[in-house]
């Protein structure tokens, strides 16, 4: 795993150091793990509710009208974020982080992998070489192939609607076995899994359409697809303040944001929001990136970029002001 640690990291954490940090805990998994999908299980459970209690002449005000649909509307944007908010869980399942078991890794992975229209095992290698090639054009997954941000077309991913778009055609395009030629990442032997795995999806949306069609059913588009697509901008605040408009430069230390924010924030991140921290260790669990985050900047020498949620965003809109005066510059 070194050659995924950030240039210069070992010089801030001893391995002493890092060993202690590096303990993975099925305990810790469970509770994280547990928490979330019991707080899924309750906004679910609170949509049914709100959906189906009947509205009488003189319900009251807890069934009133208005009320139900401030309770639906409050419920559904609550179910979107905790579902958008799993990729948080998923990233860190795929580092085998999550539970010291490492099967539980896997399989919990998957499930979160297909609620949020992310396949696991084709996620898990694409963000593997996202780690090794940070902000290089030419070799960070998460640049090959993506034209350079306009503010107009960053607000358009930011709300998320160019997100799902590439998500869902690139989904489309590999279980037809296509659009895997930049993928330099992926062995003979992953790639076609990575094809497998796309047709499972496909062909388990397809189940699911089919069978919300015969039971004329909306419960799929209300409790799972229209809230996941709905508020992926809340995700989307995490995932794009991490890197976007950061400098093309190999040393994670210039090249990654840490957001700051509040515990439940946090918690819901899966302490992604230390993303310095994990960039510069891979291998440190979730519940160590608190502590982790605490050595880097004691042994670093200078500060660590730390920027809330909102700032960070104020931050990249500055820098796409400045992109798109120079291209008009250059027009």
């Amino acid at each position: 795993m070194d050659d995924w640690m950030a240039r210069g990291a070992l010089k801030a954490v001893p391995r002493e150091r890092l060993r202690g940090l590096s303990v993975r805990s099925d305990a810790r998994g469970w509770i994280q793990t547990g928490s979330h999908l019991g707080a899924l299980a309750l906004t679910t459970a609170g949509l049914l509710l709100a959906r189906l209690a009947p509205i009488g002449a003189h319900p009251g005000p807890l069934l009133s009208h208005p009320v139900r649909v401030a309770a639906l509307v409050l419920l559904f944007l609550a179910q979107g974020v905790l579902l958008n908010c799993l990729y948080a869980g998923q990233h860190e399942l795929s580092h085998w982080t999550v539970f010291r078991t490492k099967w539980l890794n896997d399989r919990f992975g998957e499930l979160f992998g297909f609620l949020t229209l992310n396949p696991f095992h084709t996620d898990r290698w694409a963000h593997f070489a996202h780690h090794r090639a940070t902000q290089d054009p030419q070799r960070d997954s998460e640049l090959i192939g993506m034209k350079p941000f306009t503010t107009l077309s960053y607000v358009i991913n930011l709300i998320g609607v160019d997100f799902w778009r590439r998500r869902i055609l690139s989904i489309l395009r590999t279980a037809a076995g296509r659009g895997l030629e930049a993928d330099y990442w992926l062995t003979p032997e992953q790639a076609r899994f990575v094809v497998r795995e796309a047709r499972g999806t496909v062909a388990l949306w397809l189940v699911i359409l089919g069978g919300s069609i015969a039971a004329r059913s909306g419960l799929a588009a209300l409790l799972w697809i229209g809230p996941l697509l709905a508020t992926k901008v809340f995700h989307q605040l995490q995932n794009t303040g991490e890197h976007t408009g950061m400098p093309n430069d190999p040393d994670i230390f210039v090249n990654t944001r840490t957001l700051t924010g509040p515990a439940p924030i946090r918690w819901l991140m899966w302490n992604m929001s230390w993303h310095t921290a994990h960039h510069a260790f891979p291998g440190v669990p979730f519940h160590a990136l608190p502590a982790l985050h605490a050595a880097i900047r004691e042994g670093l020498g200078r500060p660590v970029i730390e920027r809330g949620y909102i700032e960070a965003q104020r931050e990249i809109f500055a820098w796409l002001k400045g992109e798109d005066a120079r291209r008009r510059a250059a027009a």
